[in-house]
């Protein structure tokens, strides 16, 4: 009987590693807000993120906006005011994303309670026993 090879060639693994760098940024918690509050505005400054994004940090917000930019998928542009004015929007790549991620976040919203409850369920179901 032959033994059917499993393994994973060296060449997918290859293609693997980058497509598993860009979706762990464009999926992570803040990159998801930002690019969804961008796609639904257009146009979005600094502080507009700070309210739309609850919970996130000043220095959390400037690295998810620098990264998103550095991946091409916000554009920036500084305005020569006092104080200066920071716009950011979505490139093209963007907002075909952020069609994406719209299924994604209606996805959730739809099942939420049902993954709430599969989750108590599951718990009181598998529960490691307490020491006495």
């Amino acid at each position: 009987m032959s033994q059917r090879n499993t393994r994973v060639p060296h060449e997918a693994l290859g293609e693997i590693c980058p497509l598993n760098e860009v979706l762990d940024r464009v999926s992570g918690k803040w990159a998801i807000g930002v690019l969804t509050l961008t796609g639904a505005e257009g146009v979005v400054r600094f502080t507009e993120y700070e309210r739309g994004i609850p919970d996130i940090s000043r220095r959390m917000l400037t690295l998810t906006l620098r990264n998103l930019e550095r991946d091409g998928l916000l554009t920036r542009t500084v305005y020569p005011t006092v104080p200066p004015k920071t716009e950011y929007r979505l490139t093209e790549a963007a907002h075909e994303l952020t069609e994406t991620l719209s299924l994604l976040t209606d996805w959730a919203k739809r099942h939420q309670a049902h993954v709430h409850v599969s989750r108590t369920e599951y718990d009181a179901t598998h529960a490691a026993p307490r020491p006495s």
